[in-house]
């Protein structure tokens, strides 16, 4: 293990052909990773990338012809909502860059695997899924009943952001942690630290020491190392900062536009981390620690205040549906918890959660980043909000959100996910449309629709979006209950969704079930009784503006 520089580092520890692994925790990013793209940019090394959520600035690695073949879960951007990603789109589409996608808890596992040196690791998710065709996954009769197997991945180097390290190697890291460091530990050779700072002595913090220094090629202090991701540096000798989302939104926007200019500003021009911090600008950064603070956020609903009197849009009725339809469900099941997926389904559990909890029930909100009993704050809709960490009960990864407290003994979960295209049957597609274009992945969605007690989608009624039969299985739809639109709700019954509820109105009942049922892209059966759905009240309707006040997620 060496102390070095960023340049130093990486030049002498990835090489031409590596199997490159991006670590990704709450710090979704690391300064090696765009010392990486400096020097290697238009150089053809023919990595393979392996990283959860490509994110943003994965397009570095694309728009640089660093990459042949991605190992994913999630391929597109988080800010300021979950989109495609027309780099990503453009170079799948054209079998440039090979692409095998996962979901979250599956790629975990398969690094878990290589870290263990097992030959394989059981898995209950993919099963149903058109994942399941994936050559590294298997389905076999064991002694035991049926078994899901995945096989090892090994990268040959791992670039990670550490919180702390001393000055032996050992680094420690701070929940929550989605991935873990399974990468690091699984790397042929090590991995590459990038920390905020490296002290003498991490025994007094032993329990967050997660990665040993034996592990360790290279330790390079970094402050603000995982920017423009965020540090949750709580317990240990240093300070934290905020995600940067002007700055991811901005890479976005790049990537719709003049994307290598954006890429020469940010990363080619750039020779030293001093440089990039100087780029970023002192007051930004320090900005960026003022926003730890759990109540940063009344300075950002101050800056946008509700409009309450605007109309209601379609993703609000959707939503307040969704939100009343999670209540239901808890009252019947008594679940312990909910996971909500990103976007609007996100926002309906928020508020689904907060009303079941005014009628006595203890459901709790969890999420795969490894959160459990969180408290989103308001006038930020994004679902692993940092500010929320301090006041969760748990902190964790997600081995255990995904892997136990999801689909394991003794707990009752709800799923309430979103979804780009669903099919009569409940099945979800969120990677691609056959043909057509790209979408984003699986995320978690496919771990939550096969260990979930049961799962409702909240989405749009339209016949491009609610379909006779997906072109691709992201998430099977064995366990989902209801379908949640702007216009009415479905319900499985018999292995497939029925027209149950549409939205009150003047018009006559019949008129507004075949209006619901034209928004569906097949020949919809009708309930013989359908329920008729109040309108969202304008107390509903706050409760969802008050998280997302800008309309990133409901509109406007």
């Amino acid at each position: 293990m060496e102390h070095t520089g960023l340049s130093t580092a990486v030049e002498r520890h990835v090489v031409p052909g590596d199997v490159v692994h991006l670590g990704l925790g709450h710090s979704r990013w690391t300064a090696a990773a765009r010392e990486l793209v400096r020097q290697w940019w238009g150089r053809d090394p023919g990595f393979t990338l392996v990283m959860l959520s490509l994110s943003s600035l994965g397009a570095l690695f694309f728009r640089g012809g660093l990459v042949r073949k991605v190992i994913t879960a999630y391929s597109g951007d988080s800010f300021p909502t979950y989109t495609p990603n027309p780099i990503f789109q453009q170079a799948y589409a054209s079998g440039v860059i090979e692409v095998e996608h996962w979901s979250i808890l599956t790629y975990v596992q398969r690094l878990e695997a290589a870290a263990r040196g097992l030959p394989a690791m059981t898995t209950g998710s993919l099963r149903g899924s058109s994942m399941a065709a994936n050559a590294d996954y298997a389905e076999i009769e064991s002694p035991f009943g049926p078994v899901g197997l995945l096989a090892p991945l090994t990268p040959d180097v791992a670039l990670v952001h550490g919180v702390v390290a001393d000055h032996a190697g050992n680094v420690a890291f701070n929940p929550p942690l989605l991935e873990g460091v399974w990468g690091a530990l699984a790397a042929r050779r090590g991995a590459i630290v990038t920390v905020e700072r490296v002290v003498d002595d991490l025994s007094p913090w032993a329990e967050r020491v997660l990665l040993p220094a034996h592990r360790v090629l290279a330790i390079v202090e970094a402050p603000f190392g995982a920017h423009p991701g965020g540090v949750f540096a709580r317990g240990l000798p240093t300070d934290g900062y905020g995600e940067d989302v002007e700055f991811w939104v901005g890479a976005r926007d790049a990537g719709r536009g003049d994307f290598d200019a954006w890429a020469k500003t940010w990363c080619l021009d750039i020779t030293t981390h001093d440089e990039y911090l100087a780029r970023v600008g002192r007051e930004r950064l320090e900005w960026l620690r003022a926003r730890t603070d759990p109540l940063s956020w009344q300075a950002d609903a101050d800056a946008c205040p509700i409009d309450e009197d605007a109309p209601v849009t379609p993703w609000e009725r959707a939503a307040t549906w969704g939100a009343r339809e999670l209540v239901d469900r808890i009252d019947a099941t008594g679940a312990h918890a909910v996971l909500a997926g990103a976007g609007v389904a996100n926002l309906a559990a928020w508020v689904g959660v907060d009303t079941a909890r005014t009628r006595g029930h203890a459901t709790e909100l969890t999420a795969e980043l490894g959160l459990w009993g969180y408290h989103p704050t308001p006038a930020d809709p994004y679902i692993f909000n940092q500010r929320s960490f301090p006041a969760a009960s748990r902190l964790s990864d997600a081995s255990n959100i995904l892997g136990q407290v999801i689909g394991g003994q003794g707990n009752t979960v709800i799923g309430c996910l979103g979804a780009a295209q669903v099919d009569r049957h409940g099945n979800i597609n969120s990677t691609l449309v056959p043909g057509g274009p790209f979408l984003v992945g699986s995320g978690g969605a496919n771990d939550v629709a096969t260990r979930a007690n049961e799962c409702v989608i909240v989405t749009l009624a339209r016949p491009d979006r609610l379909l006779d039969q997906v072109g691709f299985v992201t998430s099977p739809g064995d366990r989902v209950q209801a379908v949640v639109t702007d216009v009415g709700i479905l319900r499985r019954r018999d292995g497939d969704l029925r027209l149950a509820a549409v939205g009150a109105g003047s018009e006559p009942l019949a008129e507004r079930v075949r209006h619901a049922a034209a928004g569906c892209g097949w020949d919809v059966a009708v309930e013989r009784v359908v329920a008729e759905l109040a309108p969202p009240t304008r107390a509903e309707v706050t409760a969802l503006r008050r998280y997302d006040p800008r309309g990133l997620f409901l509109g406007r």
